[in-house]
């Protein structure tokens, strides 16, 4: 297993967690992780990349060892600004290598048409988008924002590493138990009466804002490094989302440089079930 560095940086008023493997400088990536995840979910990738790249990997605000916002609720906004902030610090003079997974991969795509003169190269792992929305669910989407405002969230804890191990096989059944035990401890932290997540309850809440396809069309239209999109033959969150293969197939095109590839017996969580493929992948896109 390869070793990392963990390193702090004060980004937008936050204490930010990078976690770091050192390797060649001139073979850098930087990955950003999901929802519910953290920077060491992708511990297995690394160890899978046959050659010494330099990885950087956030922990998000809010997650693993990143302090949390203090706002109640977390948006994409924020997200871009922080990304933006810690490519400065991460690779200032010239463009990045940037690959992200579902979260990680929606953030990454919009900052690559935000930014284009930053990204060299973009591998997007199930960062296919939300469900388009239509203006006229604005007032219910709202109205149920702010009731959820009403209660505090909060993660009901584990009794054990091993019994949030176990809800992480679970939630994945492609998960190997010494995978699961791993990111167990990156997931989790020690408080009374067990073990809770690293991550702020107030990410359970529902964005206030729609999901706007438009704009983020708007965006990616304006990439300009080559992409590569990558799915999961088996990912439950894209039959959760319902989204059909003609409009995966339409949010593709909106990307002028793009190749599309599928991992096959992976969900979602594709770089848990399959890294040596995904790391093969990404090798030979970027080399």
């Amino acid at each position: 297993m390869r070793h990392s560095e963990s390193l702090f940086f004060d980004i937008r008023g936050l204490r930010y967690h990078v976690r770091h493997w050192r390797g060649v400088a001139e073979r850098r990536i930087v990955l950003l992780h999901g929802w519910m995840d953290v920077s060491a979910s992708f511990q297995f990738l690394v160890d899978a990349l046959s050659r010494d790249w330099d990885v950087y990997a956030p922990d998000w605000r809010g997650y693993g060892l990143t302090a949390w916002s203090g706002s109640d609720n977390y948006w994409f906004p924020d997200y871009i600004g922080d990304l933006d902030a810690l490519l400065e610090r991460i690779q200032p003079e010239a463009p990045v290598n940037l690959v992200g997974h579902s979260l990680g991969g929606n953030v990454g795509g919009l900052y690559a048409g935000i930014r284009p003169e930053r990204i060299a190269r973009f591998v997007n792992l199930e960062g296919f988008g939300m469900p388009a929305t239509r203006p006229e669910q604005a007032p219910k989407r709202y109205a149920r924002w702010m009731q959820e405002l009403r209660a505090e969230p909060r993660w009901r804890p584990y009794a054990s590493y091993a019994e949030l191990a176990d809800r992480l096989q679970k939630n994945n059944p492609r998960l190997k138990r010494e995978r699961a035990e791993f990111l167990a401890r990156h997931w989790g932290k020690d408080v009374d009466g067990g073990v809770a997540l690293r991550s702020d309850p107030a990410h359970k809440l529902v964005n206030a804002t729609l999901y706007r396809l438009d704009e983020a069309r708007a965006c990616w239209e304006r990439v300009s490094a080559p992409v590569l999109w990558i799915d999961a033959a088996e990912s439950e969150t894209l039959r959760r989302m319902q989204l059909t293969p003609g409009e995966l197939a339409e949010r593709r095109s909106a990307f002028r440089d793009l190749k599309h590839q599928t991992v096959a017996d992976a969900g979602h969580m594709l770089h848990h079930d399959q890294p040596e493929e995904v790391a093969r992948l990404i090798e030979a896109f970027l080399l």
